[in-house]
C-alpha cells in the first residue's frame, strides 16, 4: 500500500493516536459542560480551561526536551498510562477543586505527548510525506472528535461524570496497548543527541523557531487562532445551553459533528490535495474559518434549531482541520528533526497560552459586552491570522519570482542571465 499507511508503524501510531484523541475529546467536552450545569459560572468554567492549558505552557521547556532527548513512543505510552490515573480522583469526587486539580494533571502530561508524536511523524513517513501524514492523523482526530464528544455529552447527561471517567480510561488503556510495541528500525533513525541543560535546549530550539522568516507569520497566526479558539472554548457553552436553550448532549453533538467536516478534509490532505503548501492551507482555512464562524453566531436572530447548527459545524470542521495541518505541515518540513520536539513543544505552548488568553477574555466580558458581541470578535480573529499568513505568502512568492528571473543583475550575452546564477540563487 502506498503513502503513509503503508509504513506499519505509522499504521499503529494512528490507530493508538485515535483512542488517545477519543478519551481527550469526552473530557474536553464533559468537564466545561458538568462545570457550568453545576456552578451556572460562565467564570468557572474559563477558569477550568485554563487550568488545562497553562501546564501546556509551564512545561513546554521540558515537554519539547524530553521529546528529543528519549525515545518518542516511549514517551507517549507513559503518557496515556499517566492520564488514565490522574483523572480516577473524579469517580469519587466531582466537586470543581478536584476537576481544577485534574485538567491541570491532564494538561500537564498531554504537554509531552503532543510534540513527541508530531515529531515521531516525519521520522516514520519521511518529510515528502508530512502533508498526507497529518491528514490521516487529522482524519482520525475528527472520528475521534465525532466519537468522544458526543460520548462525552451524552453519558454525562444520561449516567453522570463517573461513566464519562470509565470511558475515558479504556480508551487510554487501548492507546497504551498499541504503543508498547516498537516500531521498528525507522523509529530507531539516529538523532542528535541532546546533552545540553533542558533550559538552555528549549531556548535553542526557540531561536530556530524565530530565525526563519516563513515560520514569523504563522508564530502570529498561530496566536491569533488559539486567542479565538480559547474564546470559543467558554463562549460556545454558553452559546449552546443558554442562547439555543440545548442540552448537554447538544452541546457534545455540535462539538463532535465539526469532525464529519474535518474527516473529509483530512481524506483530502491525503490523497488530492497531499502537494498543496502549507501556507496556503492554513491561510485559506483561517479565512474560511472567520466566514462560517460569523454565519453560525449571527443566525441565532433567525432561528435555534439545533438540526441547522449540526450542519453548519460540520461544514466549520473542514477549515479547522485544513489550517491546522497547514501550520504542522510547516514547521515539520523547516525544523531540522533532532530539534523538532523542541519547536514543536514551542508552538504547542504558544497555542496553550493564547487558548488560557481567550479562555480568561471571554470569562471576563462576557458580563461587559455579552456573547453575541464577543462571538463576532472571535471570528474576526480568524480573519485577521487567515489576512496574515496570505499577504506573507504573496511577498514571499513574488521575492521568488524576482530571484528565478535575476531581476537587477547584470545579464549575459544576448540579455541571457549569466551561466551559473541560478544554481547560486538556489544556494543562497
Amino acid at each position: 500500500m502506498k503513502g503513509p499507511l503503508g509504513e506499519p508503524g505509522f499504521g499503529r501510531l494512528w490507530v493508538a493516536a485515535f483512542f488517545a484523541e477519543s478519551a481527550e475529546w469526552m473530557l474536553q467536552v464533559a468537564l466545561p459542560v458538568h462545570l457550568f450545569r453545576t456552578t451556572g459560572s460562565a467564570t468557572s468554567t474559563a477558569l477550568s480551561i485554563v487550568l488545562g492549558m497553562l501546564p501546556m505552557v509551564l512545561l513546554s521547556p521540558v515537554a519539547g526536551v524530553v521529546a528529543d532527548r528519549w525515545d518518542r513512543r516511549l514517551v507517549m505510552t507513559a503518557v496515556s498510562a499517566g492520564q488514565a490515573i490522574v483523572v480516577l480522583p473524579l469517580l469519587s469526587f466531582t466537586g470543581a477543586p478536584v476537576v481544577y486539580v485534574v485538567m491541570a494533571a491532564q494538561a500537564g502530561l498531554a504537554a509531552a505527548f503532543e510534540p513527541a508524536r508530531n515529531a515521531l511523524v516525519p521520522q516514520l513517513v519521511g518529510v515528502t510525506e508530512v502533508t498526507a501524514a497529518n491528514g490521516l492523523m487529522s482524519v482520525n482526530g475528527s472520528v475521534a472528535r465525532l466519537a468522544g464528544g458526543w460520548l462525552g455529552g451524552a453519558l454525562l447527561g444520561e449516567s453522570g461524570l463517573g461513566t464519562v471517567v470509565a470511558g475515558y480510561v479504556a480508551a487510554l488503556a487501548a492507546a497504551v496497548l498499541l504503543l508498547l510495541k516498537p516500531f521498528g528500525r525507522k523509529e530507531n533513525t539516529p538523532r542528535t543527541t541532546v546533552r545540553e541543560p533542558v533550559v538552555r535546549a528549549w531556548v535553542d530550539g526557540l531561536r530556530e523557531l524565530a530565525r526563519h522568516r516563513r515560520l514569523r507569520p504563522v508564530g502570529a497566526a498561530v496566536v491569533l487562532g488559539s486567542v479565538a479558539q480559547g474564546m470559543f472554548l467558554v463562549l460556545f457553552v454558553v452559546y449552546v445551553l443558554d442562547t439555543l436553550g440545548g442540552s448537554e448532549a447538544d452541546a457534545g453533538l455540535l462539538r463532535g459533528v465539526q469532525a464529519i467536516g474535518g474527516l473529509a478534509a483530512g481524506l483530502a490532505l491525503a490523497t488530492v490535495a497531499r502537494r498543496v503548501a502549507p501556507t496556503a492551507l492554513l491561510g485559506w482555512g483561517a479565512l474560511a474559518m472567520a466566514v462560517l464562524s460569523g454565519v453560525i453566531w449571527n443566525l441565532a436572530a433567525v432561528t435555534t434549531a439545533i438540526g441547522v447548527y449540526a450542519g453548519l459545524f460540520m461544514a466549520v470542521g473542514a477549515p479547522a482541520v485544513l489550517t491546522g495541518a497547514g501550520q504542522l505541515a510547516e514547521v515539520q518540513s523547516i525544523v531540522s528533526p533532532e530539534r523538532a520536539g523542541r519547536v514543536l513543544s514551542t508552538v504547542f505552548a504558544m497555542v496553550a497560552a493564547g487558548m488560557s488568553a481567550g479562555a480568561l477574555l471571554a470569562g471576563a466580558l462576557i458580563p461587559v459586552f455579552g456573547t453575541a458581541a464577543l462571538l463576532d470578535v472571535q471570528a474576526g480573529l480568524y480573519l485577521l491570522a487567515g489576512l496574515i499568513v496570505l499577504v506573507a505568502r504573496r511577498r514571499s512568492t513574488r521575492e521568488r519570482e524576482r530571484r528565478s528571473f535575476g531581476g537587477g543583475r547584470k545579464a549575459g550575452p544576448a540579455g541571457l542571465p549569466r551561466p551559473g546564477r541560478a544554481a547560486a540563487g538556489l544556494r543562497r
